[in-house]
């Protein structure tokens, strides 16, 4: 009887890799890695065929950690149920505010008129829709496109403001143009962040 398949065994696709690479890069560009062990854990990730391989090389760092290896949700199910003897208090039913109140509303900004719309000085190109975190001013097609053309003196990673990525390929010629050709695809096709965290707006 074969042994039982778990989910550290299940196999990786190209998208799963491309993740974990750009996480790698971000724990690069915040010095949590020195260049000869990012470049080993880049290249295992390049080559992972499982779930496991791929968590292995976050074991030992703090977020982030690619989508993908984010711990599942608990389903309804798990639960407990309430203790015996317990009630439930009784919920407070809902009266909507008296016609004709109003509300605050904070005012516009000198020099705009009211009830134009303006955006959020912390945020202004706006929010992520899946995470929430604000967009970077930094666009990630420019960075893409300065990473596949002058990638080999990190002129992307400048963009980005990842110093330290930046003065490595700088160093290294963009690791022989591989390093630079594979970090501008992955901009490209994925995003990345900025040195802030901030996800790069489209």
């Amino acid at each position: 009887m074969s042994e039982a398949f778990g989910p550290e065994q299940q196999r990786i696709g190209n998208q799963q890799r491309e993740e974990a690479i750009t996480a790698l890069n971000d724990h690069f560009a915040l010095a949590r890695l020195d260049i000869g062990e990012y470049q080993e854990r880049v290249n295992r990730a390049s080559g992972a065929q499982t779930y496991s391989e791929l968590a292995e090389l976050f074991r030992d760092l703090p977020q982030p950690h690619p989508p993908f290896l984010a711990p599942p949700s608990v389903p309804f199910a798990a639960v407990p149920p309430p203790p015996p003897g317990f009630a439930p208090q009784p919920t407070q039913p809902y009266y909507p505010p008296p016609t004709g109140q109003q509300y605050a509303v904070p005012p516009p900004p000198p020099g705009m008129a009211a009830g134009m719309g303006y955006a959020n000085p912390a945020a202004p190109y706006g929010y992520d829709p899946i995470t929430g975190v604000p967009l970077s001013d930094k666009s990630k097609i420019a960075a893409g496109v300065l990473q596949l053309f002058l990638g080999n003196l990190g002129i992307g990673r400048f963009y980005t403001g990842h110093v330290g990525i930046a003065v490595a390929q700088l160093l290294t010629c963009g690791g022989c143009g591989i390093w630079s050709l594979i970090d501008g695809i992955i901009i490209l096709v994925n995003g990345g962040t900025d040195a802030q965290g901030r996800k790069l707006r489209d």
